[in-house]
């Protein structure tokens, strides 16, 4: 099946499925890195002298972050079933697949942006973002 090609109308007008969905996958990333130190931070006091804790601890979060892990899977699953590239877990930064002058550009979004308003080319990225005007 080809990739969905999006106008910036139907990206905005996505925007109402995939943001929340981009800003809960920012929210747990925050959950697994800090629950990831914890279980890092855990493990070297379990290796030393324990401190009174047990490896139930430790499989406690380690349970936790595969949850975490899990649910991260499922929002990013439901990103590509609506057709758009998840580029950064931790920024919530979508790209939607386009067509500027017969080639193929990406409109470009990021958790805490009130709309679309970028665009950049396949080989630029983040950086070579312009705005979105140009494309319209």
């Amino acid at each position: 099946m080809p990739p969905r090609i999006f106008t910036p109308q139907d990206a905005n007008d996505a925007l109402a499925v995939v943001g929340p969905l981009a800003e809960r996958v920012v929210g747990l990333r925050r959950t697994w890195r800090e629950t990831h130190a914890k279980r890092s931070e855990l493990g070297v006091v379990v290796q030393g002298n324990g401190g009174g804790l047990g490896t139930s601890d430790f499989a406690e979060l380690e349970a936790e972050l595969e949850t975490i892990g899990t649910e991260i899977e499922r929002c990013v699953a439901q990103l590509d079933e609506a057709g758009v590239q998840v580029k950064d877990l931790d920024q919530g930064l979508l790209d939607f697949p386009a067509l500027h002058e017969g080639r193929e550009i990406l409109l470009c979004w990021r958790v805490g942006e009130e709309s679309v308003a970028f665009w950049h080319g396949l080989d630029e990225g983040f950086a070579g973002r312009k705005p979105i005007d140009e494309v319209e």
